[in-house]
């Protein structure tokens, strides 16, 4: 939803329920960051709390309670030190940048020690390890908006390899990694932006704009079915998002 406003390419109506849909969660699900703030005191050295509380600080929101409680546990030694793996070490660092805080470790080192930052055997890419791709190119450019931080090598890399990837995924009717991957393309200096493939993601959303993961719509009991498509749903608006606002950039 943050992403519908930076980018300013949705329009009125959807820009306006997006920022309803941000302000309920702020509000309701949240409870105004007391939620947040409870889970950090519950779980001090948890990394969770920040990094959701990141993208509402952007926003305006605050919670000077959950600040505080956030500051003690950075300055212990296991804030540094708790093991996680390599991309979600970039998720904290680019968290605290948001928030404007001092790294807790160096964010080029975090990155080398990703999957993706030693550039190894493209023909590996399986499942998990393409949700590793995606999330350190969304970590490392705070989720597209700024594609100038991916280093020489690793867009380099990511341009001649990703067309494969993408049509892999896509022949797999795999949506919700492909519009993953879609979005990572957008993150490149040239991005594909390849119509047919667009094509192909766009014919496998339902009239009602909600997105499968893997094949067609699922049935049954609305609610299992939300809990299947609500994150390719999500992902899908991200992704053309962020292709309608690199198409426009082109043409202007």
């Amino acid at each position: 939803m943050q992403v519908l406003f930076r980018e300013g390419v949705a329009g009125s109506r959807q820009k306006a329920r997006a920022g309803q849909l941000l302000d309920f969660a702020w509000r309701e699900l949240l409870d105004g960051g007391n939620v947040l703030a409870r889970l950090q005191h519950d779980e001090p050295l948890s990394p969770v709390p920040l990094e959701i509380y990141a993208t509402f600080h952007e926003l305006g929101r605050r919670h000077p309670g959950l600040e505080e409680t956030l500051a003690v546990s950075r300055r212990t030694t296991t804030w540094t030190t708790l093991e996680m793996v390599p991309n979600r070490r970039l998720g904290v660092l680019n968290a605290e940048r948001k928030l404007g805080l001092a790294p807790s470790s160096d964010f080029d080192e975090a990155m080398a020690r990703t999957w993706l930052g030693q550039l190894p055997e493209p023909w590996t890419v399986q499942l998990h390890i393409a949700y590793d791709i995606t999330h350190t190119v969304f970590h490392l450019t705070n989720w597209g908006e700024a594609p100038d931080r991916i280093p020489p090598a690793v867009a380099e890399y990511l341009t001649r390899y990703l067309p494969a990837w993408l049509e892999d995924w896509a022949d797999l009717e795999h949506w919700d990694l492909l519009g993953e991957l879609l979005v990572v393309d957008a993150c490149l200096p040239r991005p594909a932006l390849d119509a047919e493939l667009w094509e192909r993601y766009a014919a496998a959303q339902s009239p009602g704009g909600a997105m499968p993961i893997h094949h067609g719509m699922p049935q049954g009991d609305p609610a299992q079915v939300f809990d299947q498509v609500h994150h390719p749903t999500l992902v899908a608006a991200f992704a053309s998002a962020m292709a309608t606002s690199r198409a426009m950039s082109a043409v202007g």
